[in-house]
């Protein structure tokens, strides 16, 4: 039988849309202006852990491939490199090979970019969108900030900056086929560590702000230029769920470029499409981006945790997990 009905009923519907008005308020008490950008780019991320999804023989794209976003970060630092205030945007994005219980292929970010506010600023910023949109306000008041390296040092012992890869498997009890698989891709085991053995660990109902992750990780941060091994990132983590992502924003456009250089480098050891370097986002940091730090929220799992429920299906009208039985 053909399933046609959507996954998530009206009352959900309603939930959404009053969340998201919520969402609209919080900015607009802050004079943050709202923002659209395109969904079809020419120039994706570069990132290896993220993989876009690819418009084949799009009328508009001549010789070159078009991609559907996957953040609308690269846009909205143009327009603050144009002169835009404060902005933030309700975007629908794209990521390939994501589907499970708190993912999907298409789902909406909320993404914010604030002009002269530091790493604390914008996570504390981060905790009290996210309690208002709960209704939970203790949330805020009570969330619990950790760094990177503290928190492996404490749960498991080790130093995620100077650990051997060995350590690293032998910490995560890993047997010959995972060994095999992660080899020596240092961030795979410390994003598995985080994922299996440090995230279990944060306080169940508590807000956990975890920051300074390894520069390795940096993507488009800033690095501490107080120990620039690590970055000026964050993520915000309500019990075991990830909710959100946040840097100091990087504004060296040569550092920048070399970043990207050794993303496509990486996607090409690893037999995968290397894509195209955003050079309209490069001469955007050339001319100059205002100080700045960003955050991208991904809303439906907030939405998850409003309803309580365990499955993003439970939140989206239509799921792509849905098929015919």
């Amino acid at each position: 039988m053909t399933t046609w009905r959507p996954s998530a009923g009206p009352a959900v519907a309603r939930h959404r849309a009053e969340r998201l008005a919520v969402v609209r308020q919080f900015f607009a008490r802050r004079d943050v202006l709202e923002v659209d950008v395109p969904a079809l780019v020419h120039a994706p991320v570069t990132d290896p852990n993220i993989e876009s999804l690819v418009v084949g023989d799009a009328i508009v794209s001549g010789a070159r491939d078009v991609y559907l976003h996957t953040s609308p970060e690269y846009a909205m630092k143009r327009l603050l490199a144009a002169g835009y205030p404060d902005i933030f945007s309700i975007a629908r994005v794209f990521r390939d090979g994501e589907l499970g219980r708190r993912h999907e292929p298409e789902f909406t970010l909320i993404e914010w970019y604030r002009r002269g506010f530091d790493l604390d600023a914008m996570a504390a910023e981060t905790c009290e969108l996210i309690a208002g949109v709960l209704q939970r306000p203790a949330l805020a008041t009570g969330a619990v900030s950790i760094r990177y390296v503290d928190a492996f040092e404490s749960t498991l012992g080790l130093d995620p900056l100077t650990a051997s890869i060995a350590e690293l498997g032998e910490c995560a009890g890993a047997d010959a086929e995972l060994q095999k698989a992660l080899g020596d891709n240092r961030d795979a085991w410390l994003d598995l560590l985080l994922g299996t053995r440090v995230v279990p660990t944060f306080g169940s109902g508590r807000l956990t702000v975890l920051s300074h992750y390894p520069r390795s990780q940096a993507a488009l941060s800033q690095l501490d230029p107080e120990d620039d091994r690590v970055a000026l990132r964050f993520e915000v983590f309500l019990a075991d769920v990830e909710l959100a992502n946040g840097y100091v924003e990087l504004l060296d456009a040569a550092e920048q470029r070399a970043r990207f250089v050794a993303d496509r480098q990486q996607r090409e050891a690893e037999g995968r499409r290397a894509l195209p370097v955003d050079e309209r986002l490069l001469a955007a940091l050339d001319d100059g981006l205002p100080a700045c730090a960003g955050v991208a929220l991904g809303f439906e799992r907030l939405h998850m945790l409003y309803e309580d429920v365990d499955s993003i299906r439970d939140v989206i009208t239509f799921s792509f997990g849905q098929h015919d039985e």
